[in-house]
């Protein structure tokens, strides 16, 4: 270890750290991990946020069977952290991050987060540096993850859908957060009442060099809001098929600035996804003609999936 080289932290269930009692353990990602806690004096139960270097979905311990169980030693199977994304002039490398890295994309995390204030978006209580450390205090979000819904099989409803699109307008109108980045089911609540709470930004570079995304809900890597229009799409397939349109990702080109026959030749065999009346006939016609602009029309942006989905579900 070098001279002044600071370990990550790690957290334990009855810790104490600034004040904050750990209680549970709520989950883990690629680069951080996740504990409920309470403040001693006041009560208040906030979730904390630590960095990690597991390195990415690749390298997180898989458990054996699906599980809603969380664990610091694994996650689910059908659980999909981010990975981390390096935008170089011959294309992009997916790749680990080193502990400064951490580091330094947890702090943007909080000024990213601090600066968004919306009902839609988990909010920063407070920021901790312990040790060199960054820790993030944010606002304990109860509810299930859309993850969570899914795998229990319980009714999901296109209106949360609509949430989301509608705290992302509102979001890039504000200038505050023109993209999420890494829109997944892990990384939306449902609370009880039926509101819905984005999780987890990509954690992104000031010049985008880097960016934390998962392939499977960003194939092209995109850092820009047609991300998140191609992740709600993937979504809404995966919930009418049980599956997920792509499964070799990311697209080989992603992040490439030149294009040629080859490049539109490959998008063409990569956007070759089973249709979802395929796997499920009783698929509304208009509703698969949304998730096809989300995830296939390059100019299909926020905007329009918002009218889409408002025209559907009005008629539904």
């Amino acid at each position: 270890m070098q001279p002044g080289h600071k370990r990550m932290m790690k957290l334990a269930v009855g810790e104490v750290v600034e004040g904050y009692r750990i209680t549970r353990f709520l989950g883990r990602g690629g680069f951080a991990s996740v504990f409920l806690a309470q403040h001693e004096q006041t009560g208040n139960k906030v979730a904390l946020k630590v960095g990690g270097i597991s390195g990415g979905g690749r390298q997180v311990t898989r458990l054996l069977e699906v599980t809603s169980r969380r664990t610091p030693e694994g996650i689910s199977p059908d659980e999909l952290p981010a990975e981390a994304v390096f935008f170089e002039p011959k294309g992009v490398r997916i790749d680990l991050f080193d502990e400064q890295e951490v580091r330094h994309l947890l702090q943007r995390e909080g000024d990213l987060l601090a600066n968004c204030q919306h009902e839609n978006l988990v909010a920063v209580v407070d920021r901790l540096m312990i040790d060199g450390n960054p820790v993030l205090v944010l606002d304990y979000v109860r509810g299930k993850t859309l993850r969570e819904k899914i795998r229990s099989l319980e009714g999901i409803h296109l209106n949360w859908f609509l949430a989301i699109v509608r705290a992302l307008v509102s979001l890039r109108t504000a200038g505050t957060l023109d993209w999420h980045g890494d829109l997944k089911p892990e990384n939306i609540v449902v609370k009880p009442s039926g509101k819905v709470v984005l999780l987890d930004p990509a954690l992104r570079s000031e010049d985008r060099r880097v960016v934390t995304t998962t392939p499977h809900y960003n194939p092209m890597l995109l850092t820009d809001s047609k991300a998140d229009v191609m992740a709600i799409g993937i979504m809404i397939y995966e919930i009418l098929t049980g599956t997920l349109p792509f499964d070799e990702v990311p697209w080989e080109f992603a992040g490439r600035q030149s294009g040629g026959e080859t490049q539109r030749l490959s998008l063409s065999y990569f956007f070759s996804y089973a249709p979802p009346h395929v796997l499920n006939p009783k698929t509304p016609e208009e509703l698969e003609r949304i998730v096809y602009r989300c995830i296939t029309v390059p100019g299909y942006g926020l905007d329009e999936l918002k009218t889409d989905l408002e025209t559907f579900i009005s008629k539904a």
